[in-house]
């Protein structure tokens, strides 16, 4: 398989955290003639939700943290991540970079900590697998157990105190085991996007949107065979020619190539927004500067999986689930079902309302850890189905399509990529170009199956019949605003 040269023509489709920073990466690396292609139109919608962008990157806030358990490959590409998301705070504070709308004196990333909590006795085996990780790398006390008296110390000492018990549990009487990642924070999402969008058009890279002239129709290929990839065809019937394609389409990805079958599907989590007023006194105990990102429970399926951040600039608080990973399977062209997102560019409505499993399951924690929610009335602003590309093992997915020519995938997120995006282009382009390919992470995303007797992290394609398929769970109906009534 040939390695494009610095002057051929590379088509990325996707204009998400995959896409931007491959995008990123190519250009800073010398390759003078790349075009990104998406559907969306993210120069006038700047990747906001509420002005009209709906894909997993086009979002308020994600999460950033580099405990990963026993996952070194992820704690080192957290950890590069992280300093990424610092020099593009300092980028845009220094003014060399500034997208339109944006000011210097805005922030990309804030680095106020990530707590997981659980509500065990005792940290789980993930949270001490860390710890253990950390210590062997060299990162001894950046994993700060709740009300150990030398972690709370130092958790002072770093500024963070307030994350070590945002809930103020203690001061409740109720129990909290908890660990603070104290390297972890919340990146603004949609800026970050905006960032690097302005940051490769700075440097060459070309940009079309629309659902149009944007939009992917297919893949052109040689005349008389099929393993080999001359670029795409948009939705308004131009020809794009390239020497290599790398799709990066998010939750559509699976759907456009089926190749992807059995290890990767689009699955929706499910998303809750507060909006909380300037008079209350939550909005400034639940500032980026006094409230740190978290999780809670995530290893205890349907009845955990949650996690949120402090309230935005707009006074908007999310809270997100995904406990339980939906689906819509809907039967294909070729008679097989996959999962279709149902987004604002699907061909039935958009999903605007969430699952009742979901909504249970946020009710019950914002009873016990946000109860001044409930004493002030601030209900349910609006909810949000978040699609997002599973691999059955949780590992990314960023290689050569097997058996094509000038084709390449950037998929797989599986709801923890974000947090790569300063840096996972210039992995992308190590694949590419083939460049050291026996490293441990690289080999965990080359393309795989599932073997026998190997146990999926996430177990995907059910169908239609499956418990997870949107078809088969009841709806939480009714949400408007202050109307909507609690379950």
């Amino acid at each position: 398989m040939a390695t494009p040269t610095k002057n051929d023509a590379i088509i990325i489709v996707g204009a998400g955290a995959f896409g931007l920073s491959t995008a990123l990466a190519l250009a800073e690396r010398g390759y003078v003639n790349v075009t990104v292609f998406d559907k969306q139109l993210y120069d006038e919608t700047q990747y906001s939700y509420f002005k009209g962008s709906d894909a997993a990157s086009a979002d308020i806030n994600k999460i950033v943290r580099a405990a990963y358990g026993g996952q070194t490959i992820y704690q080192e590409l957290s950890f590069e991540g992280i300093e990424g998301w610092k020099a593009w705070n300092d980028e845009l504070a220094s003014g060399r970079v500034v997208p339109p709308g944006m000011s210097s004196a805005e922030t990309i990333f804030y680095p106020h900590g990530n707590l997981v909590m659980t509500d065990t006795e005792e940290l789980l085996p993930f949270e001490r697998d860390t710890i253990a990780n950390m210590e062997r790398s060299g990162n001894k006390d950046t994993q700060l157990i709740a009300g150990d008296a030398r972690h709370e110390e130092i958790a002072r000492q770093k500024g963070l105190a307030f994350a070590m018990d945002p809930f103020r549990r203690r001061a409740r009487g109720q129990r909290h085991t908890a660990l603070l990642d104290s390297t972890g924070g919340t990146v603004l999402a949609d800026k970050a996007c905006r960032f690097a969008l302005c940051k490769a058009r700075s440097l060459g890279v070309k940009f079309v949107f629309g659902p149009a002239a944007g939009a992917f129709l297919s893949l052109n290929r040689t005349p008389g065979s099929i393993n080999r990839i001359l670029g795409i065809t948009t939705q308004d019937g131009k020809v794009h020619t390239a020497a290599f394609t790398i799709i990066a389409c998010g939750c559509w990805t699976p759907t456009l190539l089926p190749q992807l079958d059995g290890l990767c599907e689009a699955t929706a989590g499910s998303v809750v927004i507060f909006k909380i007023p300037k008079s209350s006194p939550l909005y400034d105990r639940l500032d980026p500067e006094n409230f740190p990102s978290w999780q809670w429970n995530m290893r205890r399926g349907a009845e955990g999986g949650l996690y949120g951040f402090p309230r935005d600039s707009n006074g908007l608080l999310k809270i997100g689930y995904r406990g339980t990973k939906y689906t819509n399977p809907k039967v294909q062209s070729d008679g097989k079902e996959r999962s279709v997102p149902i987004t604002r560019w699907s061909k039935s409505e958009p999903l605007t309302t969430i699952p009742v499993q979901a909504m249970k399951t946020i009710d019950r924690f914002v009873d016990s850890h946000l109860p001044e929610l409930r004493a002030e009335g601030i209900n349910v602003e609006t909810t949000r189905a978040c699609w997002y590309t599973d691999s059955y093992d949780n590992h990314l997915v960023i290689d050569r399509v097997p058996d094509t020519e000038g084709l390449m995938v950037a998929t797989g997120g599986s709801g923890h990529a974000f947090k790569y995006m300063p840096c996972i282009g210039k992995w992308i382009v190590d694949v590419m170009e083939r460049v050291d390919l026996n490293r441990p992470a690289i080999k965990a995303w080359q393309w795989r199956s599932l073997k026998a007797n190997e146990q999926p992290f996430n177990v995907l394609m059910e169908g239609s019949k499956g418990n997870r398929a949107l078809g088969n769970v009841s709806l939480v109906h009714g949400i408007k605003g202050q109307e909507r009534a609690r379950l």
